[in-house]
């Protein structure tokens, strides 16, 4: 059975990708882009099935009319894709306020308004699903990805809540967590000027790594949608997916070490309950 399916970040890497397989395949897309002139190719050569719309995230109005416009033309969307998202790489104290707020209105604010705006259509509907794509970055930290973080951990938190607030709905989430790629992610970073005063830091070695085009990349774009189609097309998918080995042991890795540290605790957590009459 094909589905429809609204995609934001549409015009580039794994959204592109994404929307380049489900139209492939046979279903309908709705993709959204600030930039929809990168979707005119795909848009002719599927102009039934591939309408387009304009849409800035930041823009919380623009984010409300687009996704209000989409049900109502579509009548039903069986998925939405929270994709649109980007980089910004430097230490905390490089970073410029402009490009902070930017991250986080883009990342994280921008994410939440458009799933809030999808909620009454896919109550109206009795049911859907939302693809929130976050990253490992959800769940780990590298030093000079602060706010980036800050934006995807903040995404992940806010789904978890939403999920049982409308799972009664019949609306589920999957938390999509890549590792690195190879997409255009490097290329399209937004980067705060470099003081000096990390350069013999993690920060300095990972903004070396990034430079020199040293940074390990493991993951394949078209595996990572392939798998991240499969498990929007289950039944009962994970609530959390982690999409290339990077992402599996990293994420592996650092749930262990808090776990550790939690038991290592126990003792001082329960001392600070009331004490028993």
């Amino acid at each position: 059975m094909t589905k429809t399916w609204f995609v934001t970040g549409a015009s580039s890497g794994l959204g592109r990708m994404m929307t380049e397989k489900l139209l492939d395949r046979g279903d309908r897309v709705i993709g959204a882009a600030r930039r929809t002139d990168a979707l005119s190719d795909l848009a002719s050569a599927h102009a039934d099935r591939l309408p387009v719309v304009t849409l800035d995230m930041i823009d919380k109005a623009a984010v409300r009319a687009a996704i209000d416009q989409a049900f109502e033309r579509a009548g039903r969307i069986d998925v939405v894709v929270s994709n649109a998202g980007y980089g910004l790489f430097g230490a905390a104290e490089e970073l410029g306020d402009e490009q902070i707020d930017r991250q986080l209105a883009t990342n994280l604010t921008g994410s939440i308004q458009l799933i809030r705006a999808s909620l009454p259509h896919l109550r109206a509907q009795g049911g859907g699903r939302i693809v929130q794509v976050s990253s490992e970055g959800g769940q780990i930290a590298y030093p000079g990805f602060s706010l980036y973080h800050a934006s995807k951990w903040g995404i992940e938190g806010f789904v978890e809540a939403v999920a049982q607030e409308v799972g009664p709905f019949g609306i589920d989430f999957i938390i999509a967590e890549p590792g690195p790629t190879g997409t255009n992610f490097g290329a399209a970073l937004d980067r705060a000027e470099p003081s000096g005063i990390y350069e013999k830091t993690p920060a300095g070695e990972v903004r070396r790594l990034i430079a020199g085009g040293e940074f390990v990349i493991r993951g394949d774009a078209a595996n990572t949608v392939d798998a991240l189609i499969e498990a929007a097309d289950l039944d009962h998918p994970p609530f959390r997916l982690a999409l290339g080995s990077t992402a599996y042991e990293n994420i592996r890795g650092a749930l262990t070490k808090r776990l550790e540290a939690l038991e290592a605790q126990r003792d001082i957590a329960f001392s600070a309950d009331r004490r028993k009459n």
